[in-house]
């Protein structure tokens, strides 16, 4: 019996103290060890970019890429987004609206979160149903149309498209006032591409803005893309004997244009738009014949903003050449959806949607802008001469 009871309490204490051993164990173990960090690498934040990297407009397409690239390759330099890198992927519209349809559903189909591009507003339009139809937004850097971002039957706002240009009315009234009021005309010819909504809708505000202000159109005539030879048609309006003559077409038909006038005399200062921001342009028409000839433009590479002057230090470093308008405009449109992702805090297409149409005092190379109610930028437009091939900024307007 004294035996039993000895076992028992010895086997009592060695329970105990394996107990209280491991104890201090399991204590000993939580004080010295660090827990491991998850090792998983966060999911890059997929976007595309629709452009157009051949036909017409090749050198918008192209000059917008290299902008969205630098910008983005910057942004994952720094860390991304959350620690998120942005993983961008590009495809060729060829100029063409269907293409930028197909584009543009290829690009969804990726699981892209918003799409840049395309660049002119005829391919906008093919892409933007597309957008709008999976609720992924989609910026149009220079499509400055008025029905890139608004419905022209209804009138109403389209929800997943925005812009980071500004838009016709302002730039076609901005150089029918600078017509009137700076270069004294008091009759004016309008040569426009009937086969774009961008022309017309440039000589439409040209048009306004210049007789409200009291001059006169003495001759409206239209050609259509890839024309090639304009002689008749300005032999018809040289015979109006007009001050100026406005020219809102692109690069390629400008050029020739401006070529054949001076060529059958013409010497009258020849107006236009930003789709006249090309190097093609010098090539084409000729650094002589581009004297006395203005048109209106988003930024200037000239401009000594210190945030321009870095862009174009970068841009020219990994591109060697000097950026356009277009190059700053697909790096402002990169650096406007991060932005609106950050404040979204997700990539969600409608919040980033959301983020986007409440963009305040955002900071960008083409200016510092604000997005109205129809997802426009309220932003000032650069007045550029061109003087011996090269642009001379004449003044900045504000919006």
């Amino acid at each position: 019996m004294k035996v039993s009871k000895r076992l028992a309490v010895l086997l009592l204490l060695v329970f105990v103290v394996s107990i209280v051993a491991g104890c201090q164990s399991k204590t000993t173990e939580n004080q010295t060890e660090t827990p491991k960090a998850p090792t998983e690498t966060k999911e890059p934040i997929k976007v595309g970019v629709n452009v157009e990297l051949s036909g017409g407009v090749a050198s918008y397409g192209t000059n917008c890429r290299n902008g969205v690239v630098l910008a983005f390759d910057e942004i994952n330099k720094a860390g991304g987004v959350d620690g998120r890198t942005i993983d961008y992927v590009i495809m060729d519209c060829k100029s063409d609206s269907a293409e930028a349809t197909n584009v543009a559903a290829r690009l969804v189909g990726q699981k892209v979160v918003a799409l840049i591009g395309p660049l002119v507003t005829g391919s906008v339009l093919g892409a933007e149903p597309i957008a709008s139809k999976n609720k992924i937004p989609l910026i149009a850097p220079a499509a400055t149309a008025m029905a890139a971002t608004v419905d022209e039957k209804t009138g109403k706002t389209k929800e997943f498209v925005f812009r980071t240009c500004f838009i016709d009315p302002f730039q076609g009234g901005l150089m029918g006032n600078y017509a009137y009021d700076t270069l004294k005309a008091k009759k004016a010819a309008i040569l426009m591409d009937t086969s774009t909504d961008y022309s017309k809708g440039l000589a439409k505000a040209f048009k306004e803005a210049f007789v409200g202000k009291g001059g006169t159109i003495v001759a409206e005539e239209g050609y259509v893309k890839n024309d090639k030879d304009f002689k008749a048609t300005l032999t018809k309006i040289k015979n109006k004997v007009p001050d100026v003559i406005y020219v809102p077409g692109y690069y390629n038909e400008a050029g020739l244009i401006i070529k054949q006038a001076r060529e059958l005399g013409i010497t009258v200062p020849i107006l236009g738009g930003d789709g006249w921001d090309s190097a093609e342009l010098v090539n084409i028409a000729g650094a002589k014949a581009l004297n006395n000839t203005f048109f209106t433009n988003h930024y200037s590479s000239a401009d000594k903003d210190p945030k321009v002057v870095k862009f174009v230090k970068a841009y020219e470093a990994a591109y060697k050449t000097t950026p356009d308008a277009f190059a700053a405009l697909g790096y402002d449109s990169a650096y406007l959806l991060v932005d609106a992702i950050k404040r979204a805090g997700s990539t969600d297409g409608v919040k980033i949607k959301e983020a986007l149409a409440a963009t305040k005092d955002f900071s960008g190379v083409t200016g510092t802008f604000s997005m109205d109610e129809l997802h426009n930028p309220v932003k000032s437009a650069v007045l550029i001469e061109m003087v011996d091939g090269k642009q001379v900024v004449k003044t900045k307007i504000q919006p």
